[in-house]
């Protein structure tokens, strides 16, 4: 049995927990029940990848039930060490304070190849751009980009790079030449654009990054799913697989593109998303105390039309491809970019 099936079961996870995470707390007194919920469960013989939530009923040293989400992210090929050990130094460094904060690391478990954390109670940017929310959307933007000013400044003199490869657009998961190679055999249509296209994103970004105060910790997966609303005030950001030190225009460019992406098929009106935009690169402006100035325009702009093509890849090269939507991006790409 894929020993990853052992998290399934309530009663190992009770154990378990009791051995890791009871001592935590020291007004519970005991775990009383676990209510297993499977976010992502891709299981194979021996390998697995896989994101589950751990409704945690505790119980008060006065009797009372309180329940924490504890949630698992494991990969059997690409263990979260790196992503706890981040996540736990962003903690240190203060989003455990205030209202930008981010999941609480617990532990990491060396068996399971995957990280424990207590997750956050709310609803993503995405659900209220699904439900036309204009009213949260304009309050939730402004949060979002505040959070990115207090990650990009972050110190960190001692950071350690906690994902080299995602550091560079060259070397980010699955890397060019694989993405090439894919491009090439499933829609040649498209190879000589892409290679056109990575030549340019590769170039720039070489260039952009010999100016060494653009290096910051960046999120790397920046869009509006990943920013969670946790009450009137308080806003988290979570999923840190991608963490690394790079040109802090990287997240502005993948969120500005994200929500255009999914703003734009939900709610359609392209000057409204315009609006919100503007909204959000004006508040990271100002919370970052810097001017927009031609090489940071540049520089987002390298990096929105570098989402937008890992987008079109994703529509492209996934099991059930969805080659228009993929083939609207390149056409987009294509015309931002005159290639």
């Amino acid at each position: 049995m894929n020993k990853i099936n052992k998290l399934l079961n309530e009663e190992y996870v009770i154990k378990f927990f009791k051995e890791k995470i009871l001592e935590k707390y020291s007004s519970f007194s005991k775990i009383k029940k676990v209510k297993i919920i499977k976010h992502k469960k891709y299981i194979w013989e021996e390998t697995y990848h896989v994101v589950f939530e751990f409704r945690t009923y505790f119980l008060t040293k006065e009797g009372k039930v309180k329940i924490i989400p504890i949630f698992c992210s494991a990969h059997s090929g690409e263990p979260r060490k790196n992503t706890y050990y981040a996540l736990q130094y962003l903690w240190n460094s203060g989003f455990s304070k205030g209202f930008l904060t981010t999941p609480h690391p617990l532990f990491y478990s060396n068996y399971f190849k995957g990280m424990f954390y207590r997750g956050v109670d709310g609803k993503n940017l995405y659900h209220y751009i699904k439900n036309n929310d204009f009213e949260e959307i304009e309050r939730m933007i402004p949060k979002a980009a505040s959070w990115l000013v207090k990650l990009h400044k972050t110190s960190i003199n001692e950071a350690s790079n906690f994902n080299k490869e995602n550091s560079r657009i060259k070397t980010v998961f699955p890397g060019i030449k694989h993405i090439l190679r894919e491009i090439e055999e499933n829609f040649p249509e498209y190879y000589d654009f892409y290679k056109k296209a990575y030549k340019k994103f590769i170039d720039s970004e070489k260039e952009f990054l010999k100016i060494s105060k653009n290096i910051t910790l960046i999120h790397g997966d920046a869009h509006p799913e990943n920013f969670i609303k946790m009450g009137r005030k308080k806003i988290a950001m979570i999923d840190f697989t991608d963490i690394s030190l790079s040109d802090f225009a990287r997240d502005l460019g993948c969120f500005l593109q994200q929500f255009e992406f999914m703003a734009m098929r939900k709610i359609g009106d392209s000057k409204y998303v315009e609006k919100i935009k503007n909204i959000f690169l004006e508040k990271y402006l100002e919370d970052a105390k810097i001017k927009m100035d031609d090489s940071l325009e540049k520089r987002i702009n390298i990096y929105y039309n570098w989402t937008a093509i890992r987008t079109a890849t994703y529509f492209l090269l996934k099991y059930d491809a969805e080659p228009e939507r993929g083939k609207s991006l390149i056409e987009s790409v294509k015309e931002n970019l005159n290639l």
